[in-house]
């Protein structure tokens, strides 16, 4: 893949909305510069590795080896077999918005990357799924193009697990947009068993940008363990906020740029409702590094806790909501999750029985790494981050009451 650099890439981290706000195709053309598609091929894979751009959807894979698994799983095939690429918006996690603000206002960011990712490993259809709020600016930006036409738009259901990427699939292809068992390889067998490529929109957003300027350009910003930037959903007292933040940033220089007073904060849920409690503020967003210093942006999702919330009662509406967004197509979903959040709701609203928190690790042990896909893994791992960030409230509760209420608790 030749090195096409005709201008500079955007400096900082004002990256991926440079063009501004409901940026048109003139407007988007003249920040970024054409995109160099006739130069694109399986040599991209390099450029990508080279970037350590990883998934912004919330597994924080490689990217690069999504993609190289495709182009081995195209290699021999037959041409009725050419790889699907898919740019996934379904953003189904409450807590994020940032996909949803990408489609709307630089859908022709996530055009680029699906287009490069389709020449990378030679795919044939290319589809954009997301729910319906976030197709119409897609629609637009695909009616003043001439290089899209073989994108098709799916809308996708308002679920929590529409996202997951077997659900994807599943629902483009079938209708129901339910996981399939997490042991099928997409990248070999995923829409109608063609190779299949599944890649976040934002993933793909910096794909195209990648492209454009290369991988020692994406590294300036962010640290070696996390370079890039990537796009942040700041939730909490302040109200909403989305930043885009360099990679490895420090949580509470996230919160500040938020207008987030972090003295009145007692806890933050990073990476969403398959995320992790932390207290205090001195970690870093990173998807690598030792758990006590780093937490995992997941999909980049920060929820300020106000001192005055009770965590438990929090995370008990959150794990119930949970267990009803499951598919229920396996055991740990059907059975776990709801016994999980009764669990965690009686200790929450007035269970004094110690064995509740017992409770709680034997059902997480049972359901992690048993599910069709990981659902029960992310709900477990809330669980057990808020029993250890709460656990001064944890004692309380058994006690009969609550830190964040006067009085003994009914």
């Amino acid at each position: 893949m030749p090195k096409v650099v005709d201008r500079q890439g955007p400096s900082g981290t004002h990256r991926l909305f440079a063009a501004g706000n409901d940026a048109g195709l003139a407007e988007h053309v003249q920040t970024f510069g054409a995109l160099p598609l006739h130069g694109v091929d399986a040599r991209l894979i390099d450029v990508v590795e080279a970037s350590g751009l990883t998934g912004r959807g919330g597994a924080a894979f490689a990217s690069w080896r999504k993609i190289a698994a495709t182009v081995d799983a195209r290699s021999g095939a037959p041409l009725e077999r050419k790889p699907v690429v898919i740019a996934n918006g379904a953003e189904g996690e409450p807590l994020s918005f940032k996909d949803k603000a990408l489609l709307a206002h630089a859908p022709h960011l996530v055009i680029d990357g699906l287009l490069t990712a389709a020449r990378a490993v030679s795919g044939g259809q290319l589809f954009i799924y997301a729910t319906d709020a976030g197709l119409p600016a897609v629609e637009r930006a695909l009616a003043q193009r001439h290089d899209s036409r073989s994108i098709r738009l799916v809308a996708a259901p308002e679920t929590f697990i529409s996202g997951e990427a077997s659900a994807v699939v599943n629902g483009i292809a079938n209708g129901p947009a339910l996981p399939t068992d997490h042991r099928r390889r997409l990248s070999e067998s995923g829409f109608k068993g063609r190779p299949t490529l599944v890649l976040n929109v934002e993933t793909l957003a910096h794909m195209a940008l990648i492209a454009r300027y290369g991988s020692a350009w994406f590294r300036t910003e962010g640290s070696d363990r996390d370079p890039g930037t990537r796009l942040v959903s700041v939730s909490g007292p302040a109200g909403d906020r989305l930043l885009e933040v360099a990679g490895d940033a420090g949580l509470g220089d996230v919160l500040s740029s938020a207008d987030i007073d972090t003295s009145s904060i007692q806890a933050v849920l990073v990476g969403g409702y398959h995320g992790r409690w932390v207290r205090p503020m001195g970690y870093r967003l990173s998807p690598t590094g030792p758990a006590s210093h780093t937490v995992r942006p997941g999909a980049g999702v920060v929820h300020a806790l106000p001192d005055s919330v009770c965590g438990l009662e929090t995370t008990a509406q959150i794990v119930g909501y949970l267990a009803n967004e499951s598919a229920k197509q396996c055991g740990p979903c059907m059975y776990g999750l709801p016994a999980m959040a009764r669990v965690l709701n009686s200790l929450a609203y007035g269970g004094r029985d110690p064995q509740l928190v017992r409770e709680l690790g034997r059902l997480s042990r049972m359901v992690t790494g048993r599910g069709a896909c990981h659902h029960p893994d992310g709900a477990a791992q809330l669980v057990g981050s808020a029993l250890e960030a709460f656990s001064a409230e944890v004692a309380a509760h058994l006690a009969g009451t609550c830190t964040k209420r006067m009085g003994r608790r009914s």
